[in-house]
């Protein structure tokens, strides 16, 4: 369910964004997207559908004080100096407090390991903020799954994995990447919305009625998918 809810979110985004520039054209009002500091906003709100989805952790938390200083410095609410001054300390706090409340910071994936991590209901939930994570299913039995990355990699390996129905994975990629691996008896259909980034379909296309299919629906910003 907070995954479906993250997925509502950015649908609702873009609409606004959509509604936004469509009422410039009829002069109902006057919209700008490219306000102070709007690049700050690729950094914040997917730390905060992050926290949503996968709760609050280490990671999303370091990126979204990271992301309100630098739209806090792009606007000129503080001195620029005090700004890039608590930056470097912030993440030493946070991290401190992450070390200190393990139990409060929690965090499903390990940097730079292959961790094999389902739900309980089969459902695969990765988020890669400034940082990167290689998780690979085995023997499990997948029925969808999200992935989000911001400045950071996911490495997803489904090769191992038991996919015996059609499944969704909704991928979201803002200044990053991520490669999905499947199994040869699968089919794969791709979508994306690819603003300044795309998507490439490696994967052997079997097409077989039978095989069940893998929906990989993207949405890259700045970022990057490869099915193989």
């Amino acid at each position: 369910m907070r995954n479906k809810f993250g997925d509502i979110l950015w649908g609702l985004g873009f609409i606004a964004i959509g509604v936004g520039f469509a009422g410039n054209t009829f002069g109902l009002w006057d919209f700008r997207l490219f306000f102070n500091g709007w690049w700050t906003l690729f950094i914040i709100i997917p730390c905060i559908i992050s926290m949503i989805q996968s709760g609050v952790n280490t990671g999303n938390l370091i990126g979204l004080v990271i992301g309100v200083l630098l739209f806090i410095n792009s606007n000129g609410f503080l001195p620029r100096h005090i700004i890039s001054k608590l930056i470097f300390p912030s993440i030493l706090i946070l991290v401190g407090l992450s070390i200190l409340f393990k139990g409060s910071f929690k965090s499903n994936y390990k940097v730079n390991i292959h961790k094999n991590y389902v739900g309980k209901d089969g459902y695969i939930s990765i988020t890669s903020i400034f940082t990167g994570h290689e998780v690979r299913t085995v023997s499990e039995n997948i029925t969808g799954g999200a992935v989000t990355t911001v400045f950071g990699g996911v490495d997803l390996d489904l090769n191992n994995a038991i996919i015996n129905k059609n499944i969704t994975i909704n991928v979201t990629s803002i200044f990053g990447g991520v490669n999905i691996f499947v199994p040869s008896n699968v089919n794969v259909k791709v979508s994306s919305i690819p603003i300044f980034g795309g998507v490439s379909n490696k994967a052997s296309q079997s097409d077989f009625i039978n095989y069940p299919t893998v929906y990989v629906n993207a949405t890259c910003i700045f970022g990057g998918v490869e099915v193989k």
